[in-house]
């Protein structure tokens, strides 16, 4: 099975992910592929560069073909992109904003960019934590 997870609520990528989900997937028994990431809010500061978990995330996404998305409009408020919001305004064509500060391999979008990252690889479930 493959999974995408949504990192939405408080703490869940420093806690659920850094201290639960990387350890099993470091490991090999996390019992799914997972195929993509998809950060909001505070959650989005993981994924700093120098952040220990977010250095550990980044080389496991890069050897095992991970995606890893902030959301634009979350990572322009905390000076984690550059740019403007890829889609807010009624916009038919993406604005143009990109990570800064992260670890490497981090992209920055919002749905229609999560939707056609995911398209040649689509997860089986979206679990939302």
């Amino acid at each position: 099975m493959k999974v995408a997870y949504v990192f939405a609520h408080p703490r869940a990528a420093s806690y659920k992910l850094g201290q639960m989900i990387l350890p099993q997937l470091e490991a090999g028994t996390h019992g799914v592929e997972v195929v993509g990431m998809f950060f909001f809010d505070d959650n989005v500061y993981i994924l700093r560069q120098g952040d220990a978990v977010g250095e550990r995330l980044a080389r496991l996404a890069e050897a095992k073909g991970i995606l890893l998305m902030m959301c634009d409009m979350c990572a322009l408020e905390r000076g984690l992109a550059t740019g403007q919001p890829r889609w807010c305004e009624g916009r038919t064509s993406p604005a143009a904003c990109n990570p800064q500060g992260t670890v490497p391999g981090v992209q920055v979008g919002c749905f229609p960019d999560l939707y056609a990252a995911l398209a040649s690889n689509p997860p089986d479930q979206i679990i939302t934590l």
